[in-house]
């Protein structure tokens, strides 16, 4: 399918980022779209069932609407319901479930941007894909053996069964003390030397304690060498240990399609954090009308930015491309 509308503005995500765009975009007139290649805050709804934001309510509203709730901290769910009264409430034009394969600047100084499904036309573009849809892989024999998650939907098929996590972040941590409570026999490994410090901390000394009292065992200093049908390999530092395992929970970390940002053109800073060239004054990348917004601007450094922090994007990207169409 062809579609024949040249936009003002193409956004590629409509996770909250991607819609504060929209918002921005609609208020000062822009012809807009956002193409999302999953559901309506794709990322949110991957989340584990029970996981509770860092962030306080306030801190996740985007368009100026507020965001209400009962808890001192909000969680999935109700982030869920809050965007989705964000898209009944601006009405948004966005395209769920429609994958971005493709952006190419032609001689015109347009964008041809191709999906799964349509071919469009955009004199500006925003990627703001986020970090969460490819995971960082251990590269360790028997990986993608069907009992190796790289993603913690919820305990209960845990329950009552051996279960490895692997990493000391918030989402391993949450696993492991889920699991635990659901009756799994945990085991942690951590390749440092304690939990991380940006666990959220009414969680860090539940953990550090369930391991000190012995409930969730933990290898610190190590790393997991194979997995095999029923158990793992893991490197320690009195050496080379094999432990039973029906589940691994392989949870360390995710990171943005760097390959998507380069085949759009765009440099990175290096070839080990991946940090994308882009002004930070304007969010534009060193290619002219091509911007970045929210947590994909950080590269590997996926702690760098949150929806919080990163919202102001939104204003910052559509006032220079205003301002630029004023110069015109």
């Amino acid at each position: 399918m062809e579609v024949n509308t040249t936009y003002d503005l193409l956004i590629i995500g409509g996770g909250p980022i991607g819609m504060a765009c929209a918002i921005e975009a609609q208020k000062k007139g822009l012809n807009y779209i956002i193409l999302e290649k999953g559901a309506l805050v794709n990322s949110l709804f991957n989340y584990p069932l029970y996981m509770t934001f860092f962030s306080t309510a306030e801190r996740l509203e985007v368009g100026n609407v507020p965001f209400s709730c009962i808890a001192p901290k909000p969680g999935r769910q109700e982030a869920l319901e809050y965007y989705r009264n964000i898209q009944k409430h601006f009405n948004l034009n966005i395209r769920l479930f429609e994958k971005v394969v493709s952006v190419n600047k032609d001689v015109n100084g347009n964008f041809n941007v191709m999906s799964e499904k349509a071919a469009y036309v955009a004199k500006n573009v925003v990627i703001a894909t986020g970090f969460y849809d490819i995971p960082v892989y251990m590269d360790v024999p028997g990986e993608n053996l069907p009992h190796v998650r790289h993603y913690y939907k919820e305990a209960h098929e845990y329950a009552f069964r051996k279960v490895l996590v692997v990493g000391a972040n918030n989402s391993s941590v949450d696993a492991a003390l889920e699991s635990w409570h659901k009756g799994a026999d945990v085991t942690m490994v951590i390749r440092k030397g304690e939990i991380n410090d940006r666990v959220k901390y009414w969680i860090k000394p539940d953990v550090e304690n369930r391991i000190a009292e012995g409930s969730i065992k933990a290898y610190y200093y190590s790393s997991i060498t194979e997995i095999r049908d029923k158990e793992v390999d893991i490197s320690t530092p009195e050496g080379s240990v094999t432990i039973a395992s029906d589940f691994v929970l392989a949870l360390t970390g995710y990171r943005p399609d760097i390959d998507f940002l380069k085949s759009c053109g765009i440099n990175t800073h290096d070839d080990v954090l991946c940090v994308p060239v882009y002004n930070p004054e304007t969010m534009e990348t060193n290619v002219p009308g091509l911007y970045l917004a929210g947590v994909v601007c950080g590269g590997m450094e996926t702690h760098k930015w949150f929806i919080e922090n990163s919202r102001v994007h939104a204003q910052m990207i559509v006032r220079d491309i205003v301002t630029a169409n004023e110069s015109d």
